[in-house]
């Protein structure tokens, strides 16, 4: 089950926290997350999984900045998240993915427990001018069942403080 706009609201500060929290931000199920205004893009053209690829950050400026198409965009969230008992999940804003901006091209799903900002791997069909600060994308929770929540508390992205590249490497070594 999906929790609705009003269920995330009344699990803020127990098991939903969001920070900075808007409330015009609110919607029926979900919470619209912004967009920092650092960028990341991996320096080498041939990625390697079992090696920490380079990468160079730049920022997005006040007049935006054009993403262009083939090219992967590493971004994260303005909001910090943290979730307990509940699953998150993040999908692109339906305005967003109509000018052919995917926000997440695979991971979009969260583990109950996870706490950081949320990384955003983006991906431009076409030319597309971006701002920091719009309101790029959704987060809404499901709750899990079973007799035991397991949550994530020691994994290679757990209480990020920035834009996470992969870090695949670190299970292939």
């Amino acid at each position: 089950m999906i929790l609705s706009g009003n269920e995330i609201k009344k699990h803020l500060g127990q098991k939903i926290s969001i920070d900075p929290f808007t409330e015009s931000r609110l919607n029926p199920n979900s919470y619209n997350l912004t967009l920092h205004e650092d960028l990341m893009v991996y320096s080498e053209e041939t990625l390697d999984m079992k090696k920490a690829n380079s990468v160079e950050r730049m920022k997005i400026p006040e007049e935006g900045i054009v993403l262009e198409p083939h090219r992967l965009y590493l971004a994260r969230t303005v909001e910090k998240t943290e979730t307990h008992e509940l699953v998150p999940m993040i999908e692109g804003r339906s305005s967003i993915g109509r000018l052919g901006l995917f926000v997440h091209v695979t991971a979009g799903f969260g583990d109950v427990g996870f706490c950081g900002y949320w990384t955003l791997e983006m991906f431009a069909v076409q030319p597309i001018r971006i701002y920091a600060g719009v309101e790029i994308c959704q987060i809404f929770y499901h709750e899990i069942a079973g007799d035991e929540i397991f949550e994530y508390k020691s994994g290679k992205y757990q209480n990020n403080n920035d834009i996470q590249p992969s870090m695949l490497f670190k299970e292939l070594s």
